[in-house]
């Protein structure tokens, strides 16, 4: 099996609301997101899927979220824009974006800062 990494970043806002703490109060981050696919097989050229393409797919979505107060998107009017449902939020979206290539989804993991990811996968 074949494992592709690509990684993408934007910058956003958010609160985590009933959580206390300075985590409660609106600030940002510096989010980076790493996107795995696998593929079984490989394609004429020899490759799973381009890179460019899948960072495009990637950046799509995160175009989305950059500079933005996430809290006020739709997804996040009934939970709190917390790193575990930024992947699953990306990963969900992504997914959509993937049907139908050679390519499946394994995992989306979002950096909000240098020591702290939360990852997320079917």
């Amino acid at each position: 099996m074949y494992v592709l990494t690509v990684r993408e970043g934007f910058s956003a806002a958010h609160k985590l609301s009933s959580t206390g703490g300075k985590c409660a109060e609106l600030h940002g981050h510096n989010w980076k997101v790493e996107v795995r696919v696998y593929a079984e097989d490989l394609d004429r050229a020899g490759m799973a899927i381009d890179f460019h393409d899948l960072k495009a797919a990637t950046r799509e979505i995160l175009e989305e979220l950059d500079h933005r107060y996430l809290n006020e998107l739709p997804d996040f009017q009934d939970r709190n824009p917390t790193a575990e449902n930024l992947a699953r939020h990306i990963y969900e979206r992504l997914a959509e974006r993937l049907e139908g290539e050679r390519v499946g989804l394994d995992r989306v993991c979002v950096w909000e800062s240098e020591t702290t990811a939360a990852a997320y996968r079917k």
